[in-house]
């Protein structure tokens, strides 16, 4: 037996919490357009099928209870949302000094690839699929886990591609450049502060 009833709003609440991979998926959208913004998402769901099928296989709990494995995933997301947020920071301010147009294109695969090592690398991801899928179901059974963590999927595609039309309405054409440029040093700064907070969260 499934919980829908209390499932899809808890879902729903935790996908609408702005974080790291909803942030990614607004600044692709504005910098680089819808496209890649949604090629970006897949390579978010790639990473939740992965976490979601860990935890439906059983092997979600025993990771999450191992403080050594979490130990190096919170420092691997760390040092992953640092980087990602200096040069976010650091192509912005690049591009103002050269008088630049930021780039109206990007390889999707580099799109791709960065949503999925957020995604991946977020011991937190981990985490909530660890404690909350099992929550709303009876059995605990690989396949109702399996169920809950598809819906969550479809649900987190909605959220995900509300976050990206805000980008698209900040990128639209006629939108100054320099406002794609305060787009980057702003979404730069957040996953500086997002590093900091997962550096500082002593339940990992």
């Amino acid at each position: 037996m499934i919980d829908w009833a209390g499932f899809v709003p808890a879902a729903i609440v935790v996908s609408l919490i702005p974080g790291a991979n909803q942030l990614l998926g607004l600044r692709n959208a504005a910098r680089y357009g819808v496209g890649h913004a949604m090629a970006g998402i897949s390579g978010r769901f790639a990473a939740f099928v992965v976490l979601i099928a860990l935890v439906a296989a059983g092997l979600g709990t025993l990771l999450a209870a191992s403080a050594e494995l979490l130990t190096i995933l919170k420092w691997v997301g760390v040092a992953y949302l640092l980087w990602l947020g200096l040069s976010s920071i650091l192509r912005a301010r690049r591009e103002m000094s050269q008088a630049q147009e930021p780039p109206k294109s990007k390889n999707l695969r580099a799109v791709v690839v960065n949503e999925f090592a957020v995604a991946i690398s977020n011991p937190k991801a981990l985490l909530l699929f660890a404690a909350l899928l099992p929550q709303f179901t009876t059995t605990g059974s690989p396949a109702a886990l399996a169920e809950l963590g598809s819906a969550y999927l479809g649900v987190e595609l909605v959220v995900g591609l509300a976050y990206v039309l805000v980008g698209r309405a900040i990128g639209v054409a006629g939108v100054k450049a320099r406002t794609q440029r305060k787009v980057d040093v702003g979404s730069g700064i957040c996953f500086v502060i997002l590093a900091g907070v997962l550096a500082l969260d002593s339940s990992l």
